[in-house]
């Protein structure tokens, strides 16, 4: 976890419940509402009463706020925290920073949700800057169903890396009300630095085989595993070292049954890592192989890589604890921050900063060319903002052949296509308004899916890192590809192949008319079963619109 150079962050603010007259109420409410409904864009926060058309956008929104991704009201946002589920609701959190870009460090900042598509904005949770130990960074949240730690059953207790002066500990922070606010346990460090410069972003689990609680901990080249029977007292256990990838961040470590198959299950050890050795960029890797309850051992094959795209990091990944056994094994949800350290303070937004977290995602562990594999693919949720599908024509386009399909006024939608040729190449142009755009690929010559927003609205501006080619390899079945992808205001998420590649990509465009466009490139690419599925504004309830 990096954190931007970002002051204190003001206490949650509770709402407070007047009891009045009906008619005094009703007043009230159209009064509020009016005044939302007149907010200038830089003070506005996306509201569900600022359209009566879901598909679209409210008048008052950025162009730049997404309509199904999660955005901070304000301020600054960065890693996602892994969801807990309790009381009907998931309880997911981020670094968030109030300060930014006049103060320094984060909090972490709640949210809840009943389908990881519609969230409630719970205000900040755990704040920094409290206990003398620094602001809060990356870890996680659990219920310690057992009462293990001696806070009660059924208590959620946070593990989380801060850092004072320089130096990284780990410290505990307990929360008797259900996830909605922490307070600071009082032997805080509860694991102290041994004298390294890079020592973060515990990751957190039950091991119910072993009867313990394990720890993931990110160890600059290196992954360390310790093991606990309270969340207080941790032993060092053994260590996961790497090459090449830079200093490692936001571990991750979970088992998942190959193909579903309860018979074989293998698990999975994932980090954020720098992929600059290999050509890519920053991102999520990780590895496939075995634990025994006290060590990782890789299956020899080396690591792999989550998502291509440029901006899909610290991610997190997580089961549904209200399935059975077998489905827990079988698929996982996961989100990723969609950003990236080369320009992350560069995005062009002004109500907010940080860029946004992608969709939630199915993972599963499928298997290719005889090699345990992740794939990724939108989660079903999604589903639950999806209007009709659009049969979209069948299209043969030879070289330099397009077509212009017309998007929903919300800006969000899916697009899914198969594609068909010898060594022609198929572009899929999002228009972002005043002749820019973002590319989405497939290549047959290469045989390989690509992303770039080198021509977008703000390119010109970026780094360099900004305008790079993404590219990732697969390979076509029976000749065709199949290509899923989900754009959003601000963002471009590919899904290629079944979900045997994914790529993540931010892009920004402007208040011009938006719209989408295929081309053929080279030889003649045939473009089959196409539709187009609009997707509606899932607006955040704000903190703001319940005052």
């Amino acid at each position: 976890m990096h954190t931007p150079n970002t002051r204190s962050a003001p206490p949650r603010r509770r709402l407070i419940v007047v009891v009045a007259a009906a008619v005094a109420a009703i007043a009230l409410v159209a009064a509020i509402a009016l005044a939302l409904s007149q907010r200038t864009a830089n003070d506005a926060a996306p509201s569900p009463s600022a359209t009566t058309d879901a598909f679209q956008r409210p008048a008052d929104w950025s162009a730049h706020r997404p309509a199904v991704h999660l955005t901070p009201e304000r301020d600054w946002m960065n890693d996602p925290q892994k969801p807990f589920f309790l009381d009907g609701l998931w309880h997911y959190y981020y670094l968030y920073n109030a300060d930014y870009p006049d103060g320094n460090g984060t909090a972490w900042y709640h949210a809840t949700s009943t389908d990881l598509v519609h969230w409630k904005d719970e205000g900040v949770a755990i704040d920094k800057y409290t206990n003398g130990l620094g602001d809060i960074w990356t870890g996680t949240a659990v219920v310690d169903e057992k009462g293990t730690a001696g806070f009660g059953e059924g208590a959620v207790v946070a593990i989380v890396t801060q850092q004072v002066d320089g130096v990284q500990r780990q410290s505990l922070f307990v929360s008797r009300d259900g996830g909605y606010r922490f307070e600071s346990f009082d032997g805080n460090p509860i694991m102290d630095n041994p004298g390294v410069a890079d020592w973060r972003d515990p990751r957190v689990f039950w091991d119910d085989a072993a009867g313990h609680w394990v720890m993931a901990l990110a160890e600059h080249d290196r992954i360390g595993f310790y093991t606990s029977p309270n969340l207080r007292d941790w032993t060092y256990v053994s260590d996961f070292v790497t090459t090449d990838l830079g200093v490692l961040e936001c571990p991750d470590l979970f088992p998942m049954a190959v193909d579903g198959d309860p018979d074989d299950v293998r698990w999975v050890l994932v980090a954020g890592a720098n992929g600059g050795a290999e050509g890519m960029t920053t991102g999520t890797a990780y590895w496939v192989g075995e634990w025994d309850d006290e060590r990782f051992t890789a299956d020899g094959a080396g690591h792999q890589w989550l998502d291509q795209g440029p901006d899909y990091y610290a991610s997190v990944t997580w089961d549904d604890p209200r399935l059975d056994e077998h489905d827990r094994l079988a698929s996982r949800y996961g989100i990723g921050w969609m950003n990236n350290w080369a320009y992350a303070g560069h995005f062009p937004t002004e109500q907010w900063h940080g860029g946004s977290d992608s969709i939630a995602r199915r993972i599963t562990l499928g298997t290719e060319h005889g090699r345990a594999t992740l794939r990724s693919s939108p989660a079903p949720e999604l589903d639950s903002v999806s209007g009709d599908p659009e049969r979209l024509d069948d299209a043969r386009l030879g070289d330099g052949d397009d077509v212009d399909v017309a998007v929903p006024a919300s800006g969000a939608y899916r697009l899914r296509l198969d594609a068909a040729s010898q060594s022609g190449e198929l572009r899929v142009k999002v228009l972002t308004g005043d002749g820019g755009f973002a590319t989405v690929g497939y290549d047959f010559g290469t045989r390989s899916v690509f992303v770039t927003r080198d021509a977008d609205a703000v390119a010109d501006t970026m780094p360099e890192a900004y305008r790079e080619v993404r590219t990732a390899a697969v390979e076509p079945v029976d000749g065709r590809i199949e290509l899923d992808i989900v754009v959003d205001a601000a963002s471009v998420e590919v899904f290629a192949g079944g979900g045997r590649a994914a790529l993540t990509m931010a892009t920004f465009g402007t208040t011009g008319e938006r719209g989408l466009r295929l081309e053929g490139v080279r030889e003649q690419v045939v473009v089959t079963d196409a539709t187009l599925t609009p997707l509606q504004v899932a607006p955040i309830e704000r903190e703001s619109q319940r005052r």
